[in-house]
């Protein structure tokens, strides 16, 4: 019902420019350095060659090195934005060279004014509004993966591996070097990128796919080579080539990287606290099993130094999503993609694996757990196999194993359990065509103490399929997929029950069942999209899951018994005008039913999106939904579907131009539905200032009060028999939330970042009601009164995290980190008081953590 932006507030303390000691360059001076090595060839717009170096070059960011001179240059760079195609002023040229185990590179980046380049510093792998240099490298060829090597001026690096064309893997962190400096001709990047942190075929001689980006962040331009088109979908396969590389063989691709951690902390100890301290070890390991395969195993993984979920108070039917946040999962996680159900344009898309369900928190804490049970679920070990097995060919397969958590008594509260996700994909030779297939797998371990409440078994498995035409600008994609779970007669009517399949409604034609030990399902999923050509876009989706499709074992879903029909339309205009630098208008249709056919919900939404010649963004959108017949299923949580009445919501917001030190933005919404009985409004301000390249500070506010006429309350007597009351309440509730983020950056390797997020939310129910005639027209006659007092809630909380990062040795790190939790449930029942609220945060006896992990890469 309400929107949620998080917004930005910087704070820095020295200047925002990086100074260089020369003044700008003379017009003689600059043609002499673009005119040097006049030996050297030049590449052509699409195709370059690497240069096998006689001898290493010495890595310092200079461009006097002799062993350059014979390199070939590239430097038919081009702008793509904010205009596509024409000619720069910031000149550019790069060489490259090889030989046995590195690639080097080295970039010239011309300016003529070197003193306004922006060079800020910040922790590895966190993008600042600093002039940047990309190196993409399509190591397989294959049009549709790669990586990217890239850096700033400060010499901060960021690194990416990219799959499905243009989706970025940012928790790919590869040892690499670079050196580079600022001069009176403007700056330097010199890279040395070992091939063991690629995968290519056993071949004698490589073509790599091959593209350079360059940014300028004071004019918002960016520069490339090959030419990219930004109407064109995807981004790997507009690449150039990078020929000429040969006798680079097979490079070592063992990697070890064990680490070793102390922690200390707060645990209930009957009416006071204790602190013991516990001592662990583990290891990382990667393996190059072939030149296209790859292993990655962890023993006993610690993610102490992973950065908290944020506080959310949920009150709907339905699972909170969270994101995943731990190395090991993240990496190469493209391959383990199966999406089954996805938000707007693919967004927010969740599938047959989410692999937050390995360490997750133990199911049955809540039954037969106390306040000294784990909170998470232990790590064993895991491994994973991903790469390729012949041409176009990739693979995934990833296992995993989590121990038995106890609670008092020694009773489960989550069992020994075995994860188990293999994934296999095929590309056509020109990268427009892929199918694939995936199957998961979880089996538990289960005692007399668990085998009620838990599914012994579960397994999922899909085929999918994808197809650009039309150059590449249309793309239509398909997925089948099934599920089995089995396990009790109680476990399985459990599962029937739950929110995700509610098979006890009394007013449909599900069946349920006590006596099943199984449960089957399946769903399906078409997609026509265009991405490319011209200013308009579109997509269509077409999704069916079957009543008893159930991957949550695995995966994530938040319901089944679902069809949907979706479209989007968009018009994006990319060419800068007087008016705007550029827009993008969209709108959206959806309607949903049940699989027999129920109407859940019909809805409209436009949102616009326009940049101003100043560099303001403005936003603006509306929802109306549910203006016809249609009813929502799972409100009465197993009870009798519910009339759903129209709803309608309007927002807006600015933010001024990010290029700046400073930078200011604003979103504010408001809603209305039920009649006229609910509605509510929200406010997300936030502002940031930018003056040092060192220490920056973030911070996001969010406001929202909602009265919410039809919020479930509870269900009382047997669900879905003639005794069931369900009832609802009206709830005025008041949530608030304040993000801070403070970072400060030392050097491109040792950084201090924290974290903070205090939130309250309070509730007061009132006009208890239970359900009379739930489809009737008329809002008031779907409710009769109901007696007692609704209550309400008063929730508290505060999260931080403060991170002490260094990279001591390249892949070499230590952490110092603390965390801290507070919590407090009172009885003030909406009586919100923002300061009072707040200062009751910090009256709670905190829960911190103090820990200490340091890593060791190993590479022999």
């Amino acid at each position: 019902m309400k929107k949620s932006i998080v917004i930005s507030l910087l704070f820095c303390a020295t200047p925002l420019f990086a100074q260089s000691s020369t003044n700008v360059a003379s017009n003689s001076a600059l043609q002499a350095a673009l005119t040097a090595n006049p030996a050297a060839s030049t590449a052509s717009a699409t195709v370059a060659m690497s240069t096998r170096a006689v001898s290493p070059p010495v890595l310092d960011g200079k461009t006097d090195d002799p062993v350059w001179n014979t390199a070939q240059v590239i430097d038919k760079f081009l702008q793509y934005e904010p205009k596509t195609g024409v000619e720069t002023r910031f000149k550019t040229q790069v060489r490259v060279m090889h030989d046995d185990n590195y690639l080097y590179v080295l970039a010239r980046m011309f300016d003529p004014a070197p003193d306004s380049i922006i060079s800020l510093l910040s922790r590895r792998d966190v993008r600042t509004q600093s002039e940047q240099l990309k190196l993409v490298i399509d190591s397989y060829h294959d049009r549709r993966t790669g990586y990217e090597f890239i850096v700033n001026p400060a010499g901060v690096k960021r690194d990416f591996y990219v799959f499905n064309d243009n989706d970025e893997d940012p928790s790919w962190d590869a040892v690499w070097d670079v050196a580079t400096a600022v001069d009176s001709l403007g700056w330097i990047a010199e890279f040395r990128i070992p091939f063991s942190q690629l995968r290519f075929p056993n071949n004698p001689e490589h073509t790599f796919g091959f593209m350079i980006v360059r940014d300028v962040a004071r004019t918002a331009e960016r520069i490339s080579w090959p030419l990219y088109y930004r109407d064109k979908q995807g981004y790997i396969s507009q690449s150039g080539e990078l020929a000429g590389i040969s006798g680079i063989g097979q490079p070592s691709r063992l990697e070890l990287t064990p680490y070793v951690v102390t922690k200390n902390e707060t645990r209930p100890s009957g009416s006071s606290y204790n602190h013991p301290q516990s001592f662990a070890g583990g290891a990382d390991l990667k393996y190059g099993l072939s030149s296209n395969l790859t292993l990655n195993a962890t023993i006993n993984p610690d993610f102490g130094q992973v950065e908290a979920d944020p506080a959310v108070l949920n009150l709907s039917a339905f699972e909170q999503f969270f994101d995943e946040r731990r190395p090991f999962f993240l990496e190469g996680s493209g391959i383990f993609s199966f999406k089954t159900n996805c938000g707007d344009i693919d967004s927010g898309c969740t599938g047959l694996f989410y692999s937050r369900r390995i360490g997750r928190s133990p199911q049955l804490g809540g039954l037969y757990g106390d306040q000294n049970s784990a909170t998470n679920t232990t790590i064993l070990g895991a491994a994973k196999v991903t790469g390729r097995v012949g041409k176009g060919t990739s693979i995934g397969l990833l296992d995993a194993v989590t121990q038995r958590e106890i609670g008092p008594q020694s009773r489960t509260i989550e069992p020994q359990t075995n994860y188990s996700v293999a994934r296999v994909q095929q590309s056509s030779s020109d990268g427009q065509t892929d199918f694939g297939a995936m199957i998961t797998g979880v089996n538990r371990s289960l005692d007399s103490n668990t085998d009620s409440y838990l599914r012994r078994a579960a397994y999922s498995g899909g085929l999918d399929l994808r197809h650009r035409f039309l150059d590449k600008r249309f793309e239509l994609a398909a997925n089948l997929s099934g599920s089995l779970v089995n396990g009790t007669a109680d476990a399985i009517a459990g599962t029937q029950r739950d929110g995700v399949h509610r098979y006890q409604r009394p007013d449909d034609d599900l069946e349920f069942d006590p006596t099943r030990t199984s449960l089957r399902g399946d769903a399906e999923r078409l997609t026509l999209s265009k991405f490319g050509g011209g200013v308009t876009r579109f997509q269509s989706v077409l999704q069916r899951f079957s009543p008893g499709f159930e991957t949550n074992d695995l995966g994530f879903q938040s319901r089944a018994d679902e069809m949907m029909f979706r479209n989007w339309f968009a018009l994006q205009y990319t060419k800068p005008t007087k008016i705007y630098t550029r827009a993008f208008l969209n709108f959206n249709t959806m309607q949903k039913w049940t699989a027999e056919g129920l109407p859940t919900t019909v809805g409209l939404n436009t949102n616009w999106h326009v940049q101003f010649p100043n560099w303001f963004w403005g936003h603006i959108g509306a929802n109306v939904n549910d203006f016809t017949n249609v009813y929502n299923d799972r409100e009465a949580r197993g009870g009798p579907a519910v009339r759903k009445s129209m709803e309608y919501e309007g927002w807006t917001g600015i933010e001024s131009d990010s290029r700046k030190p400073w930078y200011l933005n604003t979103f504010a919404g408001g809603w209305r539905g039920s009649d006229g009985n609910s509605h509510g409004y929200w406010l997300n301000p936030g502002a940031q200032f930018r003056l040092s390249s060192r220490f920056s500070a973030s911070l996001s506010f969010n406001y929202s009060h909602d009265i919410n006429d039809k919020q479930w309350r509870a269900n009382f007597g047997t669900v879905g028999s003639d005794t069931a009351h369900y009832t609802f309440a009206r709830l005025d509730q008041t949530t608030v939330d304040l993000s801070t983020r403070l970072n400060f950056t030392m050097t491109p390797n040792l950084s201090l970042q924290f974290y903070g997020q205090p939130f309250t939310s309070s509730g007061a129910y009132s006009n208890w009601r239970e359900l009379n005639d739930p489809r009737a027209a008329n809002y008031a006659d779907r409710f009769k009164p109901f007696s007692g007092d609704p209550g309400g809630f008063s929730f508290k909380e505060f999260h931080s995290n403060t991170v002490l990062r260094w990279e001591y040795s390249p892949g070499s790190t230590l952490f110092l980190v603390w965390a801290q939790g507070r919590q407090d449930s009172g009885d003030r029942v909406n009586d919100f008081s923002f300061r009072r609220d707040f200062e009751d945060i910090f009256k709670q006896h905190p829960d911190n953590t103090l820990l200490l992990k340091v890593s060791y890469w190993i590479n022999p």
